[in-house]
């Protein structure tokens, strides 16, 4: 066996005692993802007959990308929320309707991404779409953007409703002509919903729940969402004919940031 010189075995040695060093640094400094508390699940274990179509999983949205945290596309929600979403598909099945959800928990991480981009001027890639009349500089003043949002406490989701049979949504295709989320319904982008006048996550007064200029069917679709939800105890936004909240609320103060995924759920204290 061949001995090292004394100086070689040296400089071998302090690198070897810097490496574990870094490498034990490194270990201290990763941080586990936060974990969803006990009562939040996953809504297909609750009902899995509500439809999920789960936008900001997709480049289908106003910032045209995946937004930060949505790891999977499922919604995840507090319990009580979940059971009385249960009850309202119920309601809507024997109707001929099932219920559809594009967005429920919300990380905290991706409402930070939302005020990334609105502070983006440049990036108005999806304007065509979600926020042809409004100016990107109002976004936050109009209310459309803002750093804290009801999602993140776990019982606020945005939803519609789809008429049974379910026909397929067509697949949204990046890069495709924009057509603006109040146009007629053959004209925008389709989506197996009934007519609401607009389509979701529409950056217009005419998405406001009650706008009187929204009548005939299209007022009609967006009360029989309301009144559904409201009797089992959810509440609506008035400006977003999609968005409502299921109170009390088990936490009303708190805005969580564990990712979206099954992960998130599994092996909880």
């Amino acid at each position: 066996m061949t001995r090292l010189p004394w100086g070689l075995r040296g400089v071998i040695t302090a690198v070897a005692a810097l490496l574990t060093v870094t490498a034990a640094s490194a270990t201290a400094r990763a941080v586990p993802e936060p974990r969803a508390p006990g009562d939040f699940v996953a809504l297909s274990a609750v009902d899995p007959t509500i439809i999920q179509e789960i936008r900001y999983f997709t480049p289908h949205d106003f910032v045209g990308a995946r937004v930060d945290g949505y790891r999977q596309p499922m919604c995840v929600l507090t319990r009580p929320a979940a059971q009385a979403l249960h009850r309202a598909q119920r309601e809507l099945l024997r109707k001929g309707y099932t219920l559809k959800v594009y967005d429920c928990y919300r990380p905290q991480r991706a409402v930070d991404h939302f005020v990334r981009w609105a502070r983006d001027l440049d990036d108005q890639a999806m304007k065509g779409e979600f926020y042809p009349r409004v100016d990107k500089t109002r976004l936050f003043d109009d209310g459309y953007i803002a750093a804290k949002s009801g999602h993140s406490r776990g019982s606020t989701m945005d939803l519609t409703i789809v008429r049974l049979p379910v026909r397929p949504t067509h697949p949204y295709v990046p890069g495709q002509p924009l057509v603006p989320c109040y146009a007629p319904q053959d004209e925008r982008f389709p989506d197996n919903s009934v007519d609401m006048g607009t389509g979701f996550d529409c950056f217009d007064t005419l998405a406001h729940t009650l706008d009187p200029r929204i009548q005939g069917r299209q007022r009609a679709n967006r009360l029989l969402l309301k009144s559904t939800l409201e009797n089992l105890g959810f509440v609506n936004l008035a400006e977003e004919w999609w968005h409502f909240t299921y109170q009390p609320e088990p936490y009303p103060d708190t805005y969580f940031d564990f990712p979206v995924s099954q992960a998130s759920l599994t092996g909880r204290n």
